[in-house]
């Protein structure tokens, strides 16, 4: 097995990888990630105990126990470019053997959730709903520098996106861990979450510059594929999703919505709202994850 250079897989003084600042021993087989640095501590105030605590520019982590169950929770900060460094990283730290650099004979799946926040493209979807997605459409680019390929289904439906879109770019799409998946039924909303670069024109918001698709929120909103609809998009599902697929792990990604695009509504207490949804993950992850 090849050796990884110093320069390709980067370890701090401690032994920890670099932008994530931990250890192998030091994260749970279950990993939760939130955009929000802040948002870690709303987490692990729930915890029975916490063993670990790290904090590394934008990315912080707690590990602990709750309900007799280990869980990992980590901020990840904004957008696919800083998913790219937290799922690498991530599983680094469980298929890669730090004293060799050298990828591990038997490799580990882990479960990776964001628990987010998004904004709704459906008018039936309230603000304060949840979301849990069965799938990632990255209208991004970060997937398009792996070796990455559609199956069937996820071929026809990218078809049809680009078409009814009229979308640049090579999008692409990865469906949810089943595993994961079936656990967030009750109370959640299903469906496609799109991935977008930007929070301002790559999601359709006009403040002083002129974008180059005006009617991207109606053709996201009008878009079905099947049973498939667009139901909400943010900056981070299909990178999770798309990678952790690429390296054998099981990821879901849960919102809270703060903003319904179709209405123009937006939270009045955002805060509450994913207090609520991480109550509800905690639920289900110490009863059935």
């Amino acid at each position: 097995m090849s050796r990884i250079a110093e320069s390709e897989l980067i370890l701090n003084e401690r032994g920890a990888v670099y932008h994530l600042d931990l250890r192998p021993e030091e994260i749970a087989g279950t990993v939760v990630t939130v955009g929000d640095p802040d948002r870690v501590k709303e987490f692990s105030k729930y915890f029975d105990n916490i063993e670990v605590q790290r904090a590394h520019r934008e990315f912080i982590s707690h590990t602990g126990n709750i309900g007799g169950k280990r869980l990992t929770v980590l901020s990840s900060g904004i957008g696919p470019d800083n998913i790219d460094i937290v799922m690498n990283e991530l599983d680094a730290l469980v298929n890669i053997d730090f004293e060799s650099r050298t990828v591990k004979d038997q490799l580990r799946a882990i479960n990776i959730i964001r628990v987010g926040t998004s904004g709704a493209l459906q008018g039936d979807i309230e603000v304060d709903d949840f979301v849990a997605s069965t799938h990632g459409l990255g209208i991004d680019n970060l997937l398009n520098f792996y070796l990455h390929e559609a199956n069937g289904e996820e071929t026809q439906l990218l078809q049809s996106f680009i078409t009814h879109v009229q979308m640049k770019g090579a999008p692409y799409i990865t469906g949810a861990a089943p595993s994961l998946l079936k656990n967030f039924t009750q109370a959640f909303h299903q469906g496609i979450t799109v991935t977008c670069p930007g929070f301002y024109g790559p999601q359709g918001r006009v403040l002083r510059l002129g974008i180059s698709n005006p009617n991207l929120i109606d053709r996201l909103t009008d878009f079905s594929f099947g049973q498939h609809r667009i139901t909400n998009f943010e900056m981070e599902t299909a990178a999770i999703y798309g990678l952790g697929k690429l390296l054998g792990h099981h990821c879901l990604a849960l919102n809270a919505i703060v903003a319904n695009r179709v209405k123009k509504e937006f939270s009045k207490d955002g805060k509450a709202a994913v207090e609520k949804l991480i109550q509800k993950f905690l639920e289900i992850f110490v009863a059935d994850l």
